[in-house]
């Protein structure tokens, strides 16, 4: 604003062009005038004073992370509240501070494979680079799917309306789905079988085997199941 002052625009016209009101160009030019440059910082602006104390939000972070209550396995905000003897609202702000989320957890698991990180370092290569003139899939099934036929056709999706579906439906069991992405180019190789062993991975095998084109080498990755590494899976 100060600038486009300095080039001889009025303020009206400063705060048409920056999309402020021409009192606020005039009220910082005129803090120019008296203050001069140390004129157009802000204003310090007291505001309402704390109400919680450092040492109480400090009560509340230990507590979260050291302690659970006596009739639950975590901490809610109103149960924190109720044991400080603060607003939930307080709570809830501290914990969005401080990223405390004690309703949620994650797991994780620590391999005691001396070949871990050697695994690793191959799976990803291949991943991120694979070799030239080689295909690379991502091999895997899911189970348990439920096979439902719904009563009617789904409607589809349109503009403002989402894909509808009727509540009604017929179970016919589950099926298993086996899936091999190629990593490259997004395809995906699919079937669907009614039992989940080591024959129907075997038939996929044959099926992927079937849509691959000749020459190239194939590297399939996949988890180390049962049924990925009997006899007749292996190659050779």
């Amino acid at each position: 604003m100060i600038l486009l002052c300095a080039e001889g625009f009025q303020s009206k016209e400063v705060g048409t062009r920056l999309g402020v009101h021409e009192h606020t160009v005039g009220k910082l030019r005129r803090r120019l005038v008296k203050d001069r440059i140390e004129g157009l910082a802000d204003e310090y602006r007291p505001g309402r004073p704390r109400t919680v104390s450092g040492d109480r939000v400090a009560e509340v972070i230990e507590r979260t992370l050291n302690s659970t209550p006596k009739d639950a396995t975590h901490w809610s905000i109103r149960s924190m509240a109720a044991a400080m003897g603060l607003s939930h609202t307080t709570i809830r702000r501290i914990w969005t501070a401080f990223g405390l989320q004690p309703h949620r957890s994650e797991t994780f698991k620590l391999s005691t494979d001396s070949l871990f990180v050697d695994k690793v370092q191959d799976i990803v290569g291949l991943y991120m680079s694979p070799p030239n003139r080689a295909i690379v899939l991502c091999v895997d099934e899911k189970s348990q799917i439920q096979a439902l036929d719904r009563g009617q056709p789904v409607l589809p999706m349109a503009t403002g309306v989402a894909a509808r579906r009727t509540h009604s439906y017929i179970r016919h069991g589950t099926t298993a789905l086996f899936g091999a992405l190629d990593i490259a180019t997004g395809a995906v190789i699919g079937k669907c079988y009614k039992r989940h062993r080591a024959t129907e991975f075997l038939d996929f095998l044959k099926k992927i085997d079937a849509a691959m084109p000749k020459g190239p080498d194939v590297h399939l990755m996949m988890d180390n199941y049962a049924t990925h590494k009997t006899r007749r899976s292996r190659p050779g």
